[in-house]
This record gives C-alpha cells, sequence and structure tokens, in this order.
C-alpha cells in the first residue's frame, strides 16, 4: 500500500569547490596589513642603514668571489684554502678602490683651488643672464654674495677626513665577507636538504646567486672599460681632473638611468672652464656614444635576463634605496630590488603572474621563439618535394602547417 511506501532519501549534494566557497578573508584589510608592515620594515631598515648597507655590500661580494672557491675546489684545492683565497681577492678588490678614491678626492681637493676665480666669475655670469630674463637682482645678489668656491675647499677636506669615519665600514665588510665565505662553504650541502622540502625556495635562491652575480660582474667589467675610455676622450680634450671624472664614471655606472647625469656635470664644468663650447660639446657627443655603447647595446645583450625589471621601476628603485640606504643603496639598486623580488615573488607559488607586471618578459620570447620556429618549420614544410605551386598559392604559411599535422586531412593525394 501507499503508506507501507518509503520516502526516497535526496541524493547528497557535491561540496563546494574553492572557488565557490565564500572567503572570510578581506583582502584589502590584508593588503593594508602588508603596506603598514612594508612601511615599517622601511624606517627600521633607514634606522640601521650604517649597518645594513656594508653588510649587504658584503653578501654581494661573497655571491660574486663564490666562483673562485668553487673552482679552486673542483681542482681538488681543500676548503679552506680555496675560501681563503675568495676572501683575500675580495680584500684585495676592495684596498684597490679605496686606494682610487683616496687619490681621486686628494687630487679634486688640490684642483679646486686652482679654478675657484673661474668659478666665481661663472656664477656671476650665470647671475647677470638671470636678471636679463626677469628674475630680481636683489636675490641673485644675495645668492652669488653667499657664494664662495674655497667653501667648496673646505667640504672636501671634510669629506677626505670622514674617511677615517669609514674604518668602522671597513671593519664591518671585512668581517662580515670573512664570515660569509666560511659559511658558504657549507651551503650547497644546507640547501641540498632543504630541496626536498622547499623545492620552489631553493631555486629562488640559486637564481638569485647566478642574476646578482652575472649582473655585478658584468657591470663592474663593462664600468672599467667605460671609465678609462671616458679617462682617455678627457685626457685628450684637456679637460683637468680626467682621473677623478674616470672614476666617477665607473661607480655611476652601477646606478642605472641616473648615473650617466651625474657622471657627465663636473667633465662639462671644467670643460666649459678650460676650453668653452667646443670642449663641453665634445665631452657631451664622446660620453653619450660610450654610454650608449656600453650600457645601452653592450650590457642587456650579456646581462640578457639577469635583471627581469621594467625601466620604470629600475629607475624608482634607484630613488627608493638611496633614500632609504643612502649613496650605497643606489649603487645596489638592482640586487636590492630582486632580493625583494626573490621574497615576495619567486618564492611564493601564486605569485607568478604578477612577474610579467614587473618586467619579466621570459615567457613571451618563449613564445615567439616557438611562433618562429613553427613558421620556419611550416615554410620547410611547404617548399618540400611534393608541394606544387598551387598547393601553396594564396595560402598562409600557419595554416599549411596547421593543416599539415591535422588528422582529419581528407586529401593526402591532393599534396
Amino acid at each position: 500500500m501507499w503508506w507501507n511506501r518509503k520516502n526516497p532519501k535526496p541524493a547528497p549534494e557535491a561540496a563546494p569547490t574553492a572557488d565557490e566557497v565564500p572567503s572570510t578573508v578581506n583582502r584589502n584589510a590584508l593588503l593594508l596589513a602588508g603596506l603598514g608592515g612594508g612601511v615599517l620594515a622601511v624606517f627600521g631598515l633607514a634606522a640601521i642603514s650604517s649597518i645594513v648597507a656594508p653588510v649587504f655590500l658584503a653578501l654581494v661580494l661573497t655571491i660574486c668571489a663564490s666562483p673562485v672557491r668553487t673552482a679552486l675546489e673542483r681542482r681538488r684545492v681543500p676548503t679552506g684554502i680555496a675560501t681563503g683565497v675568495a676572501i683575500v681577492t675580495v680584500l684585495a678588490l676592495i684596498v684597490v678602490f679605496g686606494y682610487a678614491v683616496a687619490v681621486a678626492f686628494s687630487q679634486f681637493a688640490s684642483l679646486l683651488p686652482q679654478f675657484a676665480p673661474q668659478i666665481q666669475a661663472a656664477v656671476a655670469s650665470v647671475g647677470e643672464a638671470l636678471s636679463k630674463i626677469g628674475i630680481g637682482s636683489d636675490q641673485i645678489s644675495a645668492a652669488i654674495g653667499s657664494f664662495d668656491a674655497g667653501s667648496i675647499v673646505s667640504v672636501v677636506w671634510g669629506l677626505i677626513g670622514g674617511l677615517a669615519g669609514a674604518t668602522t665600514t671597513f671593519v664591518i665588510i671585512f668581517t662580515m665577507v670573512l664570515l660569509m665565505a666560511m659559511d658558504s662553504a657549507l651551503l650547497p650541502g644546507v640547501l641540498r636538504r632543504i630541496e626536498p622540502h622547499r623545492a620552489l625556495f631553493v631555486h629562488s635562491i640559486r637564481d638569485y646567486a647566478k642574476n646578482v652575480r652575472r649582473y655585478m660582474v658584468v657591470t663592474t667589467a663593462l664600468g672599467v672599460a667605460q671609465g678609462l675610455i671616458n679617462w682617455f676622450v678627457l685626457v685628450l680634450l684637456g679637460v683637468p681632473g680626467a682621473f677623478i671624472w674616470g672614476l666617477l664614471s665607473f661607480i655611476c655606472s652601477f646606478i642605472p638611468n641616473v648615473g650617466y647625469f651625474i657622471a657627465i656635470i663636473p667633465p662639462i664644468v671644467f670643460g666649459a672652464l678650460t676650453g668653452g663650447w667646443p670642449t663641453v660639446i665634445a665631452v657631451i657627443v664622446l660620453y653619450g656614444v660610450v654610454n650608449a655603447g656600453v650600457q645601452s647595446i653592450i650590457q642587456p645583450r650579456v646581462v640578457g635576463n639577469a635583471v627581469a625589471l621594467s625601466q620604470s621601476i629600475t629607475f624608482f628603485s634607484v630613488l627608493f634605496w638611496a633614500i632609504v640606504l643612502g649613496p650605497t643603496g643606489a649603487i645596489l639598486a638592482i640586487p636590492l630590488t630582486l632580493l625583494v623580488r626573490m621574497l615576495l615573488v619567486d618564492t611564493n607559488p601564486r605569485m607568478p603572474w604578477i612577474k610579467p607586471l614587473l618586467g619579466d618578459n621570459t615567457a613571451s620570447k618563449l613564445e615567439k621563439a616557438e611562433a618562429k620556429a613553427a613558421a620556419a618549420a611550416g615554410k620547410a614544410a611547404g617548399s618540400g618535394p611534393g608541394a606544387t605551386a598551387a598547393d601553396t598559392s594564396g595560402v598562409p604559411e600557419s595554416v599549411e602547417a596547421a593543416g599539415a599535422d591535422s588528422p582529419d586531412d581528407p586529401a593526402p593525394a591532393s599534396r
């Protein structure tokens, strides 16, 4: 009977997927919390910049010197001796660079008093030109009266005296290079143990070290070449202090987008004082040719994808790290930005989508290479011995390639 019938049980509903489950997390709140934490971290780094800058510089130097230790270990040199050679190499480079900077400062201090009258006259002529275009003469007179070329000399001597305070920085760099070099001998084994559990993290660390090493080594080599060429050019043009400006050009080669304009100003000023407008134009042209050839043509081809950052992010990183860590931050802006990208993007499996926005065009380059290879393969297939003029006339190469590989092609005899 109908009252004895059992009511059918309703079918169980499928469990909702992750996309269907409403999220209880407020992403805007997380974004604001992350921004707040980033601001606190930046202010903290700025507060201890005198420690962070030399420590990170020591880290970059250790990364760049690690191939020396690795090459010696492959030749069965004991690890201790290989590490010692790497440390001595880094310290020798630091000492040579410090000596060159000290010589440049002393030459600059002796050069300024010789051109103090010319500088004063040039400032007065600029004031007269400004007064002709309507700027108040009282303000110009006050500005010119407050200018004293001798004050520049006192500032330079103050900087030279401040080199004594660089002893603390050198001690920090020396100690950190020594300790990091010894720890780097154990790092490969540590990474091999971590890799089964955190493969993406280990892969990101290795890529970061490789990219920083390639960028710094190539930039250093090209910076040396750029500085020597500029030094030689300035000597030929008779610009005083050619060695100083060549060294400045080498240092500024580590500052992308901005370093060129910093390095060219002093040669232009002293070239104008000695040779006038012809020397100024020659300096601008020759510096522009050298800079364009080295930093715009040679460096991108050699560095490749080591610095996958857009031009706007690169420029912003120079300004940002210069404010946070000072001049050292401007010089190390690219390695610092790559470190932040590694920590926030490369080691996060949910963030690969943001890499093209940061300037990583590896995927698009691969797609273009694959499309070019497919087009070449289609062209080769279309020009084979079995092809006729009637088969390929008016048909795009990509369509031919797709049709040749299609299993539904019904007319093999027509080919």
